[in-house]
């Protein structure tokens, strides 16, 4: 190793593990002269909190497991999803560990009184749900609240979702998802943060603090799940289920930071991918799972497959029936076997075949048993019917809408079009879109689970409207449907636009057209909808496009047409109310993008924190790497959001131009000064380049972010302190090295800002 290496290693490589190492190094997942795995410190700020698990836990989890039966402990394994499946098992020799996807108070205390009251050691179930961004009550969509970089937001949204939910009886919800991506067409960019690994980790983190607390067996509380490990993001061609290929170091640099800020969290459970990473599954993959998460991310909560993960091995390649996949899935170190049965099936013939090891299920088996004892199901397996939440309180609107209008981003104001103010602009309103009257497609993907959120439909634009504007003339004309070819109704949506003194013009996505198994080769609106923007635009009347999607959508047609667009994403209960606030001026938007929008499907994937390349895209040079036929660059960047004060950022300094290697710092301030007469919000985004380094580095990485409110001509002082963790990388021997030499540091309001400074490490 260098002399200008820094290694942290959790455990080295000895003679237990250089076996399954090689075996690892041969498939390509690590470099066979690598000799321990590193990990860099903590580089986030997070808003999480270690989980307190008191030492008699343990001694309760080991007192237990002595006297499981193996049959017992093999039933611990499995995860089951529906009401008869897990009857059936309850009444076997195996009870299962938990049930999934079952709702309603009733039902689950009937499940749980089976498992404490009615089998041998009355081992209580954990209930699992898809509690993404609401139980009851749905809040933004986590790429959404991403754009508030605000981890209060996911806190708040956590917090509430896990009170409704636990006290209607769930204990566990798959969230937060961290799947940094840079691929648009991948329906579950959705349900993360974006391109960012620094923003996803310190929102990962701040959310698990929100849904587990310090101690998650409290009430008002749930074990969160982190998913899904790994690299999921990185699907090829944006196709849900698809392969992922990916060199270690950016394995390492981009997609595990997340879920290593959420184990520093306390996170309870994780959940492993469908995506292979370099050629192994990662229901498969012992280095991933076994050493990266469990041993040198000292992870002591349990690892659950995904919906048949384990089966899916089969079809993968690499397991030859189910046996095989049980046999692979055990030694890679996934805990607990999500709906399909191979652990139940095979696992006692694989332990006297020796392809498992009776280790290996007490170790599963105890990872279970503590979560469940940190929960605190064995002391209060029951919850109290009477409390189940099935309405939307009004203390948990307001959170709601607060939320969304944190989250929404302005993308456009020509001419200080918005907000809306003065009878020129809000006499006669039309609001004219497919999405102008919608209810549930306002909540976008994953909603519905929970007891009362399909009975709770979000507000409306239209009604958003009418109730901020009593005394304006508002229409609604939708001109086409979400995914219609049915061009008839522009004649009248022209109409309404050419009456009117404004038009909101509200277009996107369904909520089906995002989330799981919803790709999308082409990213623009659905349907006639860009049709419907030409001819609206038609009539001459300044449109106002408000946008309603689960992704970022190719919007040059409206980019065109429109005098302003808010980007509000899929809001949730309070949408129409959120949005109104944002247009009428009641709320200062301050939200920025979390991720790049396109110019077109083509430039896919377009991201900020990309790698130079020897002929950076120069418009005077054709032989630079750049497309004919577009202007370089994204329609709108990374960090970009709009607002309707002004804001200066000034004094951008550095408390030093020398950082030491191994214990220094470097303090970086600014000044930040709203210029207008009118309060608001501003993101200041701090971010480095490595210039020279022994791996090419991306050209900007974001490594600080502070949303601050100020008055009128009010200023404010932020700093960021930046370490050895932040100007360090990891190699692909999977150590994380800090080098000598130059760092550029980039502030400013977004990913493109220019004032740099520069130190250097020594």
């Amino acid at each position: 190793m260098s002399d200008h290496t820094i290694t942290r290693r959790s455990a080295l490589i000895g003679a237990g593990t250089a076996g399954v190492l090689g075996t690892v190094a041969a498939s390509g997942l690590l470099p066979a002269s690598a000799d321990a795995v590193g990990v860099a410190p903590s580089a986030a700020a997070t808003a999480g909190h270690p989980v307190s698990r008191p030492g008699a836990d343990d001694q309760r989890v080991n007192a237990l497991l002595r006297k499981m039966t193996l049959a017992e402990k093999i039933g611990q394994l499995q995860l089951l999803n529906t009401e008869d499946l897990a009857k059936t098992a309850l009444a076997g020799s195996m009870p299962p560990g938990g049930v999934f996807s079952v709702v309603g108070a009733a039902k689950l205390n009937a499940l749980q009184k089976l498992a404490v009251e009615n089998t041998r050691l009355g081992i209580p179930l954990i209930f699992g749900l898809d509690v993404i961004h609401g139980y009851t009550t749905n809040f933004p969509i986590p790429l959404a609240q991403a754009s508030s970089f605000d981890p209060g937001v996911a806190v708040t949204d956590a917090e509430i979702s896990a009170a409704e939910a636990r006290a209607s009886g769930i204990t566990w919800t798959y969230s937060p998802m961290m799947d940094v991506t840079h691929e648009p067409r991948w329906g579950r960019i959705a349900e993360g943060n974006g391109e960012d690994p620094y923003l996803t980790s310190t929102l990962a983190a701040a959310k698990v603090g929100g849904y587990q607390g310090n101690d998650y067996s409290q009430a008002n509380r749930l074990a969160a799940c982190a998913k899904h490990y790994v690299a999921y993001g990185g699907t090829e061609g944006g196709r849900d289920y698809n392969t992922v290929d990916v060199s270690i170091q950016e394995l390492h640099n981009h997609y595990l930071p997340p879920f290593k800020a959420a184990v520093e969290a306390g996170v309870a459970t994780v959940m492993t991918s469908f995506n292979t990473v370099a050629g192994v599954p990662a229901h498969a993959n012992v280095y991933t799972v076994r050493e990266i998460l469990k041993n040198t991310y000292g992870f002591d909560g349990f690892v659950v497959s995904d919906y048949t993960g384990i089966q899916e091995l089969i079809m993968h390649g690499v397991a030859g029936n189910g046996a095989d996949a049980a046999a692979l899935g055990i030694n890679a170190g996934v805990d607990m076997e999500m709906v399909s049965t191979n652990y139940v099936d095979y696992a006692r013939q694989l332990l006297a075949a020796g392809r498992i090891t009776q280790a290996q299920i007490n170790d599963a088996v105890r990872r279970i048993l503590r979560v469940k004892f940190a929960l605190g199901l064995f002391e209060h397996p029951y919850v109290d019917e009477a409390h189940e939440v099935t309405a939307v309180s009004a203390a948990a609107r307001a959170a709601a809408r607060t939320a969304a209008t944190r989250s929404m981003v302005l993308l456009k104001n020509d001419g200080a079009l918005l907000p809306l103010t003065g009878t020129h602009k809000t006499g006669r309103i039309a609001v004219i879109g497919p999405l102008g009257n919608a209810t549930y497609d306002l909540n976008g993907t994953w909603t519905g689970l929970g007891t009362g959120s399909s009975t709770t439909p979000p507000v409306t634009v239209v009604d958003g409207i009418k109730a901020a504007a009593p005394s304006a003339t508002v229409t609604y004309t939708a001109g086409c449907g979400i995914d219609s070819t049915d061009t008839s109704g522009f004649a009248a949506a022209r109409t309404a636009a050419a009456q009117a003194d404004v038009v909101i013009l509200a277009v996107g996505e369904s909520a089906a057209e995002s989330g799981e198994a919803s790709a999308r080769s082409l990213i623009g609106l659905p349907g006639v909808q860009e049709q419907l923007v030409a001819a609206v635009a038609g009539a001459g009347t300044p449109i106002v496009a408000v946008l309603f999607n689960g992704r970022p959508l190719t919007l040059q047609p409206v980019v065109d047409v429109a005098g302003a667009i808010l980007e509000a994403w899929a809001p949730g209960v309070e949408a129409g109310n959120a949005v109104a606030d944002l247009l009428f001026g009641k709320v200062n938007p301050g939200g920025k993008l979390p991720v790049s929008f396109p110019r077109a499907v083509g430039q896919i994937p377009i991201y900020y924190n990309h790698l130079n390349t020897g002929r950076p895209a120069d418009p005077l040079n054709k032989y630079t790497s750049k497309y004919l036929d577009l202007p370089s660059g994204p329609l709108f960047e990374f960090g970009f959001g709009l607002s309707y004060s002004t804001f200066e950022v000034s004094g951008f300094a550095l408390s030093s131009t020398r950082m030491n290697r191994r214990h220094g710092s470097i303090r970086v301030t600014a000044s930040v000064r709203n210029t207008s007469d009118v309060a608001g919000d501003e993101v200041v985004q701090l971010y480095i380049h490595d210039p020279v380094a022994s791996i090419a580095q991306p050209v900007r990485r974001l490594r600080g972010y502070r949303r601050v409110s100020l008055d009128p001509q009010q200023s404010t002082t932020v700093s960021f302190t930046l370490t050895p963790a932040d100007v360090g990388f990891y190699d692909n021997q999977a150590r994380f090295v800090v080098e000598p030499g130059q760092i550029e540091v980039y502030l400013g309001t977004t990913s493109s800002a220019p004032d740099k400074a520069t130190f250097t490490v020594v």
